[in-house]
């Protein structure tokens, strides 16, 4: 990650309590302009950056693997699912499928990743900023704004437009 992408995520840790706060109140707009809002500040910050820049998410966290997720990787891995399972994932507290261990085993070297094309319908979506509805997951997008640059930096330019 470079130094620029760094100071955004630092940012964003010293904003702690200032962007939970943010993002709770533009959670009761309950509105369409706060999609808008979030898909226009999207666009922006990946015209400059690519998530190739950085891969935090695949380095420290875990998506959410679904069934049809595992069901798909094992067949391009040419392993049953359930090896797929034992090898890689294990039951959060929530009960979802998620990685045993971080980073992720298909991140490779150059933050590709190995299985970019079948990957989870959560790293598909991922930063879960250009969506319908952005109200309903502003715990999670606080959560992700200390994880990547991208969701750090829509929450400042969105604290500066709205």
């Amino acid at each position: 990650m470079n130094d620029e992408l760094k100071k955004i995520l630092e940012t964003a840790q010293s904003k702690r309590k200032e962007n939970k706060l943010f993002l709770k109140k533009a959670a009761q707009q309950k509105s369409t302009a706060l999609d808008k809002k979030f898909k226009e500040e999207t666009n922006v910050f990946f015209d400059k950056y690519s998530c190739l820049d950085c891969a935090n998410c695949c380095k420290t966290t875990s998506p959410i693997f679904r069934d049809v997720d595992i069901g798909r990787i094992a067949q391009h891995l040419h392993i049953k699912p359930g090896e797929l399972v034992e090898k890689y994932l294990r039951l959060d507290e929530d009960g979802h499928y998620v990685l045993r261990k971080s980073p992720c085993p298909f991140l490779l070297e150059d933050n590709y990743c190995s299985i970019y094309h079948i990957r989870p319908q959560a790293c598909r979506e991922y930063p879960h900023t250009i969506r319908k509805n952005m109200y309903q997951i502003m715990d999670l997008t606080y959560q992700n704004s200390l994880i990547c640059p991208a969701v750090a930096a829509i929450v400042e330019r969105l604290k500066k437009v709205t």
